[in-house]
């Protein structure tokens, strides 16, 4: 209680109104802070309920790496349920709340507007956040923010909005996407909004990116990607994953690409970074949606791999000691811990590997300790979002195991709970600096700052504050070959003040300065025009014809084809003939050939009739993907006949399928002409109610994790859809695309319910067989 009666001093102090705010919430520093035993017994954990520890007390039951320090940053009420953080040039933290996620094993109250957007800020400088500021509330479900020119993107699904900012209050509402986050559940929608080097914004779990030039809201096709989170490392290429997935990426920056929306997969993009997805927690973790299944926990009842990946984030300061620069760092809160990759660039290729063996950087021996999201502070500090919470599992997957466990450790209350906790090395005191936007050449400064988090916020306020006058400074900088990572900034700085000019690139694509020549060709699509198109292509020639530059040049013939269409095709003549056996090479040449592809195949068997050529199967592939007018005609149809289906296919199905039933990478397998889709009733209906857990072989090929997610849950248990949902939703998958399968009725659903009547555990493929 002592707390409570310290934060409402602390509310008096600051006044009658603020008094009023903050008595409002001293009900959950309360209910976050009854007694408990402060020593945590591992062997009783399957069944002992879970206790609410205060924000220092649950430090005390980390693990971290040797060295390393965690500090409290805020804990309820001064922040609550937080899900995504960023901060302003004040050094303030803008955080996302998430009251409303799962209130309990039903979702009951999920729709309540009671999500907010908060200003944290340390006004005494002992490190804590003691003011608190309201931005935006009375948001059901926000999920992501982005601070950008005198405003910040705000993500409450379905829409994407843009709020100006006045006086740290919301001004101005502008819609910028109003199918943002349209479709999917919670668990899968897009998030993250993050403002990549490139000065694109991007979101995990979409194909779409966005920018603001000259004051309108633009939007363009991406690469899909991830699920929950997403970062950048110093070269701006881009980093993610799905729940059951360590760490994907890319090996080329973001800008490339995503030209042809028939190809699902490209080679170069979503590759699996760090294959290893074991995770070793320090307690037994059986509150796990699916740990009754054979495999998912070790004979101690702890999780064996990732479950509930998310929140990546690539380290790029240097507040913590050297060797953790261009680390990855990724969050299970499933497991109560986070994990650390060592990456290395080995030129094209991003690869990875678990730093430690047996152990992780942070683990806990609290439940309740939910890390979600990590990013790095002004101050070099790594950043953590912990939700601190029973319940991170949506209802629409939530099995009848998990939601005893939930019941036995008594995890459902409390809700208002949240912390957010910053790592340094041990004994050091940190500071956030505020950047000085009244001093630009201090901004220019910061672009060489030892800080990846600093260098990119620079950059971002000399974009945002038109700061021209910077423009000669800039491009003296981008050529100076001694400070890359400032040359990396300059130019894209450049790039966002539309001052970029193709000089500008040419003297760099002339420099051999490899890393450099990477960032030119990304930037080149931004400077080509009707007036350079002639004298650009020698130079880009010439791209194609280094080995070592090709495989990034090879993405820029949808941006030639703009300006000079005879020149492309001589190009893709040229990168055919040479490179049909290179997988990246293949997957540029498609990106350019969107409605031509069977033009582009019938061109390479004149080549080289040989079907096992990379570039043929590439082709194959995606021809095979395409719908034909008729199937879209039959899609429409089926929509009408199953509205319901349709409704459940679009929030539940399609966010781990895809829409058009091809499967996604390293998450689920295909539907569209899948035997398992077109056979038994019975084995379907089964699936669906009660998961697969794989591997399993779908028309003739064998997936298994990594290659895919290892288990489909099933909805049958959530009670949110009766007998009619399935039926209808089947009924719709089944005649779906190219598919061809009898209907399934709601009597048929019934009789499976009541022969499995019981049943928690999934089906293996052997079994349905």
């Amino acid at each position: 209680m002592k707390n409570v009666f310290l934060t409402l001093a602390i509310a008096f102090k600051m006044g009658f109104y603020k008094f009023l705010v903050l008595s409002t919430l001293a009900l959950a520093i309360y209910a976050c802070n009854q007694p408990h035993s402060s020593v945590f017994n591992s062997a009783a954990a399957d069944t002992a309920a879970a206790p609410t520890l205060e924000g220092k007390e649950a430090i005390a039951h980390m693990q971290i790496d040797s060295g390393l320090e965690v500090q409290l940053v805020a804990q309820e009420p001064m922040v609550v349920a937080p899900v995504a953080m960023s901060f302003d040039p004040q050094g303030r933290m803008w955080v996302v709340e998430m009251m409303g996620y799962m209130p309990d094993t039903s979702g009951n109250g999920e729709n309540v507007p009671d999500g907010k957007v908060v200003i944290l800020q340390d006004t005494n400088g002992d490190g804590m956040a003691d003011k608190r500021t309201v931005f935006l509330d009375s948001l059901v479900l926000p999920r992501a923010i982005c601070l950008i020119d005198s405003g910040i993107l705000v993500a409450t699904p379905p829409a994407l909005w843009y709020y100006e900012i006045k006086n740290d209050s919301a001004g101005k509402r502008t819609l910028v996407d109003d199918k943002y986050a349209d479709g999917g559940n919670v668990e899968h929608q897009p998030n993250g909004l993050f403002r990549a080097m490139d000065n694109w914004i991007y979101s995990a779990k979409s194909d779409r990116r966005y920018r603001r030039i000259n004051g309108k809201w633009v939007k363009e096709n991406t690469h899909f990607r991830g699920q929950w989170g997403i970062s950048q490392d110093d070269a701006g290429r881009l980093f993610y994953n799905n729940n059951s997935q360590n760490l994907l990426g890319d090996y080329f920056l973001p800008g490339m690409g995503a030209n042809n929306p028939h190809q699902r997969e490209a080679a170069g993009f979503d590759e699996k970074i760090v294959p290893d997805n074991r995770v070793f927690p320090i307690r037994p973790t059986r509150g796990v949606n699916r740990g009754y299944v054979k495999g998912v926990l070790d004979d101690s009842g702890r999780l064996v791999s990732f479950t509930a990946a998310c929140g990546p984030h690539i380290y790029r300061a240097l507040a913590l000691p050297y060797s953790y620069y261009g680390n990855a760092f990724v969050a299970e809160p499933a497991a109560n811990l986070i994990k650390r990759d060592i990456l290395t660039d080995s030129g094209l290729a991003v690869t990875g590997r678990e730093a430690y063996e047996g152990k992780e950087f942070l683990a806990s021996t609290d439940e309740r300790f939910r890390p979600v999201n990590i990013t790095t502070g002004p101050d070099g500090a790594l950043y953590i979002a912990d939700m601190y919470r029973g319940i991170i599992q949506h209802k629409t997957y939530l099995t009848g195991y998990l939601k005893q466990q939930i019941a036995t450790r008594q995890l459902t209350r409390p809700l208002n709970c949240g912390r957010i906790y910053r790592i340094v090395p041990k004994g050091k005191k940190v500071e956030n600096q505020p950047l000085l936007l009244n001093r630009p050449t201090k901004l220019l400064d910061l672009l060489h700052d030892g800080n990846g988090m600093r260098r990119d916020m620079a950059q971002q306020l000399i974009i945002d504050h038109q700061l021209i006058t910077l423009t000669p400074a800039l491009r003296q900088m981008m050529q100076d070959s001694t400070q890359l990572l400032g040359q990396r900034h300059a130019l894209w700085a450049l790039e966002g003040l539309h001052a970029l000019r193709w000089e500008d690139v040419s003297l760099i694509l002339h420099s051999g300065n490899q890393p450099m020549q990477i960032q030119a060709i990304a930037a080149i699509p931004s400077v080509l025009s009707a007036a350079n198109i002639k004298s650009a292509l020698p130079l880009i020639d010439s791209l194609l014809a280094d080995k070592s530059l090709v495989p990034y040049a090879a993405w820029l013939l949808p941006a030639v084809g703009k300006w000079d269409k005879t020149a492309a095709k001589r190009m893709v003549l040229q990168l055919m003939k040479s490179y049909m056996h290179d997988r990246y090479i293949s997957a540029a040449l498609i990106n350019n050939a969107c409605d031509q592809e069977s033009a582009m195949l019938k061109e390479l068997q004149g080549i080289n009739p040989d079907t096992t050529l990379v570039l043929y199967k590439a082709l194959k592939n995606v021809l095979e993907s395409m719908q034909s007018a008729e199937e879209k005609k039959r899609m429409a149809a089926l929509e009408l006949a199953y509205p319901r289906g349709h409704e459940i296919f679009t929030t539940i199905c399609q966010t781990c399928h895809g829409k058009s039933g091809k499967g996604i990478a390293s998450m689920a397998p295909p539907l569209n002409e899948s035997n398992w889709v077109n056979g038994s009733k019975k084995s379907l209906i089964s699936i669906v109610l009660y998961g697969l857990t794989g591997p399993v072989t779908v028309q003739g090929k064998v997936y298994q994790a990594p290659e895919i997610s290892g288990d489909m849950p099933g909805i049958g248990g959530s009670g949110e859809y009766s007998h009619e949902d399935i039926a209808q939703l089947l009924s719709y998958i089944r005649n779906a695309w190219k598919n061809n399968g009898d209907k399934i009725t709601e009597a048929e659903v019934k009789a499976v319910r009541q022969q499995y009547n019981g049943r928690q555990k999934p089906f293996t493929a052997g079994e349905l067989q």
